[in-house]
Order: C-alpha cells, then structure tokens, then sequence
C-alpha cells in the first residue's frame, strides 16, 4: 500500500512562515504529479499548488509570490514554503500525488491532513 504523510503544520501569526512536508511510502514504482490542496471550514477544496516530476509548477492565483512548492524525487517527498501568511489562508493541507505501483497502473493518493491557522 502508498500511503502519504503530511507534516509542518501549526499555528503561526500574519505576516509569518511555515514549512509543510509529505512524504510518500510503500510500494512505489514512479511519482508523477505531486499537489497541494487546502479546504476552509465551509469552503469546497482548492488546489493550492502542483509540481510534476521535471519540477514544473503551477500556483493558484492567491497564494503567488507567497507559496513555493518544491519535491524531492530520491526521497518521493514534497514541500509547501508558505512565507507572508495570511489570516485567508488558515485551512486544512492536503498532500496529493499520482503514484504508479509496480504494475505501472497509477492511482491517486491523499494524505490525512495538516491543520494551518493564521491569527491575524
């Protein structure tokens, strides 16, 4: 079984930074695209940021010049550098990735979560 594993998340005030991290594991044959999501309380799940295995990137709109995500493929983790936090930006973090098994059939896989809150 692939399983993610999110961690970084916490409490922090405006202005500040954090550092998200996952780490995949299990049965891996190759990661493809790795993602970032975050879900408000109330709120539908966005995509925060995307990075395929050459490392190209793609941000949502609110979180550009802020949000840096990064991978590294020999450890088959991803990273969120989230600097100038804002209060808007307070969500729950989901890691995502597409994963093909040794059979070379790839599925989609999600982390459990991290809690990011912003005080303003």
């Amino acid at each position: 079984q692939v399983h993610l594993v999110e961690s970084g998340g916490g409490l922090v005030q405006a202005g500040g930074s954090l550092r998200l991290s996952c780490a995949a594991s299990g049965i891996i044959f190759r990661i493809n695209n790795m993602n970032w999501y975050r879900q408000a309380p109330g709120k539908q799940r966005e995509l925060v940021a995307a990075i395929t295995s050459a490392g190209n990137t793609n941000y949502a709109d609110s979180v550009k010049g802020r949000f840096t995500i990064s991978r590294d493929n020999a450890k088959g983790m991803v990273f969120l550098q989230m600097n100038s936090l804002k209060a808007e930006d307070t969500a729950v973090y989901y890691c995502n990735a597409d994963i093909a098994s040794l059979s070379g059939i790839s599925d989609d896989y999600w982390g459990q979560g991290t809690q990011v809150t912003v005080s303003s």
